[in-house]
């Protein structure tokens, strides 16, 4: 298993490598650059545009005038040698400050939402399949592809609509205007775990919504399959035999798809956490695309690419581990 994992943390090394080289490479394929977007936004607003002097400081202060290759080596070494992510153009501030006010927050915010699809796409997801083509089950199946189809901002924007309406809460945000300046207490606590909920059922909707349909799916292959007759013929009773080895060969996709769903909500819905006003890495890396801020995109990416790697890992290990069909080589 040691090495198993050896391998496959240096195999890791040169993955992250080429997802950084190519993401580098994406971000600067749009024409202009960072100072080619300012020009255009002051154009827009109607006020004088900068001189070439001007452009010429910040391109030699940017490193905007060298190759892309200088640009992603300066950008790349720092990381591997320092730490430095390097400096954000549009926010003037280092990357590594920013990604700090964002990342626990969303990171949190993940963890959870991950904890909340698993908690209610399991009891759903099995109670589908043993109840099939019940008024139930179709209920459940009806809500699965409604969380599928519905946008997660749009949801967003009805609960916000309706906690306004009906409630007189502010849902923007996680917390209520007169808690956000104000010091930590049990009743700010309070307000923040009124509010946590709201990102938490937004952002695990489609999660959910497909880990219900997958569950459901492989619990009605495995429940037909003949091992299952054969048990039910030996006089195990129907729930300890249903749990013990079908819901666990059905199981697979829950931790098989971690490798995905994990990095895929760091990076968060960027829409989503926009209307929402989260101050999570969704909006940031928003704001950074649309900028060409390329130092902090390029971060953010690498991040999520990390992720992603680390987390099929972890799906590999956690498959070997639940499941006695799947063996590693070593």
């Amino acid at each position: 298993m040691l090495r198993y994992i050896g391998r496959r943390v240096l195999i890791l090394i040169p993955t992250v490598w080429a997802i950084s080289l190519i993401t580098f490479i994406i971000i600067q394929l749009p024409p202009g650059d960072y100072l080619t977007t300012v020009q255009a936004k002051l154009a827009a607003a109607g006020d004088q545009p900068l001189d070439a002097a001007e452009l010429e400081r910040l391109s030699e202060r940017y490193g905007l005038g060298d190759p892309w290759y200088v640009q992603y080596w300066k950008w790349i070494s720092n990381i591997v040698l320092h730490l430095d992510f390097g400096e954000s153009f549009s926010y003037n501030r280092p990357v590594s400050d920013l990604l700090m006010e964002r990342l626990p927050l969303t990171i949190t915010l993940s963890i959870l939402t991950l904890i909340f699809i698993w908690a209610i796409s399991f009891p759903i997801g099995v109670y589908s399949a043993l109840r099939q083509y019940s008024i139930t089950d179709y209920a459940f199946t009806f809500f699965g592809y409604l969380g599928l189809a519905v946008p997660n901002f749009l949801i967003a924007l009805v609960l916000m609509w309706i906690g306004l309406t009906y409630f007189g809460q502010s849902v923007g945000g996680l917390l209520s205007p007169e808690y956000r300046d104000a010091p930590w207490s049990l009743a700010k606590v309070g307000d923040l775990l009124a509010h946590l909920w709201i990102p938490i059922v937004i952002w695990g909707t489609a999660g959910t919504a497909g880990n219900i349909r997958v569950l459901r799916a492989n619990l009605l292959d495995e429940l037909r399959k003949p091992y299952v007759s054969a048990g039910r013929a030996r006089g195990m009773k129907r729930n300890r035999l249903t749990i013990k080895y079908p819901v666990r060969a059905a199981l697979n996709p829950f931790f098989s798809t971690i490798g995905w769903i994990l990095p895929g909500l760091i990076a968060a819905d960027a829409i989503t956490s926009q209307v929402l006003n989260l101050n999570t890495t969704g909006p940031l890396l928003l704001n950074a695309l649309m900028s060409q801020d390329m130092y902090l995109a390029g971060s953010i990416l690498l991040i999520s690419a990390v992720l992603v790697v680390i987390g099929t890992l972890i799906s590999d290990l956690a498959l070997a581990w639940l499941d006695p069909r799947v063996r590693l080589r070593y």
